[in-house]
């Protein structure tokens, strides 16, 4: 038991606690903490329902991220008088649970890390995600299927809701494409990293000879935006088209011509709604839709990078993944961006997934394109 080496180490984690919350700034947090208490303390506060929820949110988020830097704090400090406890007198037993401490405090710190470079305008918006099926027929749905059930676990685990507002079942297996509303805060700044074209290689279920297929889903994630933010949609430019409602195993099924696409026509978007009854409902959900891909689209023009508002102009197919599952012969999920990888197929296909969206905003942080 060597106590020189863990009071080291307590040393270096005490310094890079120090160094984040420099980026952290629970001073600022307390501030607007303390503003956000003030305009609930009034009693018109719940007047504008819409309103006041968005602040009892931020306000509930804030307080939460508040206590785990108070958190971490008070652990590091309660673990300087453990060890000095240990040079005083040598335990092994509170030896190993210092030592235990210190690396659960590294994981702490780490995640706290990650949340530090979600600093992005719209990091902090809802998600409106969108999974499509490309190459690969009914193989290429199914998958499109499993990546839709990835994104909605991954999701559920964090505490955040989801909303389906659009399903197209493939006629045999699967889903041609499909889009949800992933609510929560910075549920935009964790997914953004998930655009791109996902390939899956795997010995196909559909196929009687057993033979080994690949298949591939394109992902779309585009921040959900605020009502008072102006975007001018010209009526002209708009072809609206209605039609039946459907969805597998008789969910999200609607009797009447309820649900509604929208095409902008200059610029090719297309948007689609059924989750609400009305005709009306469908197509208000799916304007507040247009409008987010196109003020994404605007950004992506200011920033002059030469995209369009889905991601580049690429073909669902060979060449243009940012991320390899291999199912057969051999089992890897790999990020062609970062170059992460794990063997735990299961775990990523339950939602398992953030590894890859840490790897790939460590790697964006630093550059990476």
């Amino acid at each position: 038991m060597i106590v020189e080496e863990i009071k080291t180490k307590w040393e270096e984690i005490k310094e890079k606690w120090d160094n984040l919350k420099e980026i952290l700034k629970p001073e600022k947090l307390e501030e607007e903490i303390k503003q956000l208490d003030d305009l609930m303390a009034d009693p018109n506060f719940w007047n504008d329902t819409k309103k006041a929820q968005e602040i009892s949110s931020r306000r509930n988020y804030l307080g939460e991220k508040l206590e785990e830097i108070l958190t971490v704090d008070e652990k590091i400090n309660n673990l300087l008088d453990y060890i000095t406890l240990l040079e005083m007198e040598e335990d092994q037993e509170l030896y190993n649970e210092v030592e235990k401490e210190l690396k659960e405090i590294e994981k702490e710190i780490s995640r706290l890390e990650l949340g530090s470079l979600l600093s992005d305008e719209m990091d902090s918006k809802n998600a409106i995600l969108t999974v499509q099926a490309g190459s690969g027929g009914v193989e290429a749905c199914d998958w499109t299927e499993m990546l839709l059930r990835m994104y909605t676990r991954w999701a559920e685990k964090r505490g955040y809701q989801v909303e389906l507002v659009d399903f197209q079942p493939d006629d045999v297996a699967g889903v041609k494409s499909a889009t949800v509303i992933i609510k929560g805060p910075y549920a935009y700044g964790y997914l953004k990293g998930e655009q791109g074209v996902h390939r899956l290689v795997r010995i196909s279920p559909f196929d009687a000879n057993k033979r080994r297929h690949t298949s591939f889903s394109a992902v779309s994630v585009i921040p959900e935006i605020d009502e008072d933010i102006k975007v001018e949609i010209n009526e002209e430019d708009l072809r609206i088209d209605t039609y039946r409602a459907g969805g597998a195993g008789g969910q999200h099924v609607n009797k009447t011509d309820s649900a509604v696409r929208i095409t902008h026509i200059p610029t090719g978007i297309v948007v689609a709604c059924q989750s609400e009854r009305s005709q009306l409902q469908n197509k208000l959900k799916a304007m507040n839709m247009l409008k987010a891909k196109l003020y994404q689209l605007e950004l992506e023009k200011r920033k002059e990078k030469q995209k369009e508002l889905e991601g580049e102009k690429k073909d669902i197919t060979w060449g243009s993944q940012i991320r390899s599952y291999v199912f057969q012969p051999y089992q890897m999920v790999k990020d062609l961006r970062t170059g992460f990888e794990t063997g735990n197929i299961e775990a990523v296909m339950d939602g398992e997934i953030d590894d890859f969206i840490e790897s790939y905003l460590k790697w964006k942080a630093k550059g990476g394109q």
